[in-house]
C-alpha cells in the first residue's frame, strides 16, 4: 500500500521539482504511512522515505510505517530534520502551505538555515482523491455502520426527546459497533430547526407532525462515512410532502446521472437545475456534494465552480436539499463511488418518506 503511494507521490514531486517533501498533516502523515499515532513527521525524498517521531511511538511506528526508516527526534524536531537533509544534500524543501501556520513557517525559516523552503498546496490531497481497493472496502464498512444507525434510531425518535439524546443515542452506537467516532458533529435537526443545514443538535425537544432531520456518519478504522435522511413524525402535511418529493427526484436524478468524466459543475446541475425548475432554487443554498475520504470533506466538489473531472475511485456525497425558514428543510445524502461505466452507492438506507408513528 504505502510503496504504492510513495511511487505516486515521488512522481509528483518529480513533476513540481521537488526534491524533498515534509509532511506535518496528521492526516496526510497517516495516509503515506499507515502510522496512527498522534506525533510524527514525514520526510520522503525520491530515493529515502522516513518517518520522524519520539520515544513514545519507537515501537509502534517501525511495525506501522513498514517502508520507513524511523528516526527518533530530538527534543528540537527541527535539529534532527536539518541533520538529516544535510547527510542527504537536500537544499530545498516542500512543505504543506495549507497545514503549516504562519508561526510555525517562520520558526522553520530560523532553524532550518540554508534550506529553502518551497510552499506547496494539495499534493498529497489530489493522490487521496482515488481511493485504492483497501481504502473502499473500509468506506464500505463505515457506510454499513452508519446505515445500521439510522435503522437502530428509527426506535428512539418519539415526541418529548431533545435532539442532544437522539445524536448521543447514535454516537454511542457508532463507537459500541466499531466506530472511532462520529465523522462530524451530528446534526438533528427537528421541526423549524431542520431548515438549518448544519442544525447540529441542540437542546430542542422533539415535537410531532414535523421534519427530523439526521445527518451523520462513522469514522471507522481512519475513514468516514457521511449519510442524511429526512423523516416525519407524526402526520406530514402537503408541504412536507412536496419539498420532500422534489429533494428526492433531485438526489435520484444525479444518483442516475453522475458517470466518470462528467465534471463537479456538470453533477451539480443534476440536482440543482431541478429544484430551480420547480421554483425552490433559493432555498438551495450548498454544493450538491462533495468528496469522502480520511475527512469528511475532501476533494474534489459537486459545485456550480469546480471543473474537477470525475474519475474511477473517487467518492463523494450527493445531497441536496430544500430549506424553508419557518417551516423546515430537508436533505437525502447518500455516498457514492464513482466507477469505470458509472457509480456504486455504498449507502443503502431507504430513500422514501418514513412516516413514524407518534
Amino acid at each position: 500500500m504505502s510503496q504504492s503511494r510513495l511511487t505516486r507521490l515521488r512522481e509528483a514531486m518529480g513533476m513540481k521539482g521537488l526534491e524533498a517533501m515534509f509532511i506535518t498533516s496528521a492526516v496526510n502523515r497517516r495516509y503515506m504511512t499507515g502510522f496512527t499515532g498522534s506525533s510524527g513527521y514525514v520526510l520522503i525524498t525520491q530515493d529515502r522515505a522516513v518517518l520522524l517521531t519520539d520515544f513514545r511511538y519507537m515501537t509502534q511506528a517501525p511495525q506501522q510505517a513498514v517502508d520507513y526508516d524511523v528516526v527518533e527526534h530530538g527534543a528540537k524536531m527541527t535539529d534532527t530534520l536539518k541533520q538529516l537533509l544535510s547527510d542527504m544534500h537536500i537544499s530545498r524543501l516542500g512543505f504543506e502551505q495549507d497545514h503549516v501556520a504562519f508561526a510555525t513557517y517562520t520558526g522553520y525559516q530560523g532553524q532550518l538555515e540554508g534550506i529553502e523552503l518551497v510552499p506547496v498546496s494539495g499534493l498529497i490531497e489530489d493522490l487521496r482523491m482515488i481511493k485504492d481497493e483497501g481504502e473502499l472496502a473500509i468506506m464500505r464498512d463505515a457506510a454499513q455502520l452508519a446505515d445500521r444507525t439510522f435503522s437502530h434510531i428509527l426506535n428512539f425518535l418519539k415526541p418529548g426527546v431533545s435532539e442532544k439524546d437522539i445524536a448521543l443515542e447514535m454516537e454511542f452506537f457508532m463507537r459500541k459497533n466499531g466506530a472511532t467516532s462520529s465523522s462530524f458533529d451530528t446534526i438533528v435537526a427537528s421541526g423549524e430547526r431542520s431548515a438549518l443545514p448544519h442544525g447540529v443538535a441542540s437542546d430542542r425537544i422533539i415535537q410531532g407532525n414535523e421534519f427530523i432531520k439526521l445527518d451523520f456518519g462513522a469514522l471507522y478504522n481512519g475513514y468516514c462515512s457521511d449519510i442524511t435522511r429526512t423523516v416525519v413524525l407524526g402526520k406530514p402535511t402537503d408541504k412536507h410532502h412536496e419539498i420532500y418529493n422534489i429533494v428526492l427526484e433531485a438526489q435520484m436524478n444525479a444518483i442516475q446521472h453522475i458517470r466518470p468524466g462528467m465534471t463537479g459543475r456538470e453533477a451539480d446541475a443534476l440536482t440543482r437545475d431541478i429544484i430551480k425548475g420547480y421554483g425552490y432554487g433559493d432555498h438551495f443554498g450548498h454544493s450538491t456534494g462533495h468528496g469522502l475520504g480520511m475527512e469528511v470533506h475532501e476533494n474534489p466538489r459537486l459545485a456550480f465552480g469546480s471543473d474537477t473531472v470525475l474519475t474511477p475511485g473517487m467518492t463523494v456525497t450527493v445531497e441536496p436539499g430544500i430549506y424553508i425558514p419557518g417551516f423546515g428543510g430537508v436533505r437525502i445524502e447518500d455516498d457514492i463511488v464513482i466507477t469505470e461505466d458509472g457509480i456504486e452507492i455504498i449507502t443503502q438506507s431507504t430513500k422514501q418518506l418514513l412516516v413514524l408513528d407518534m
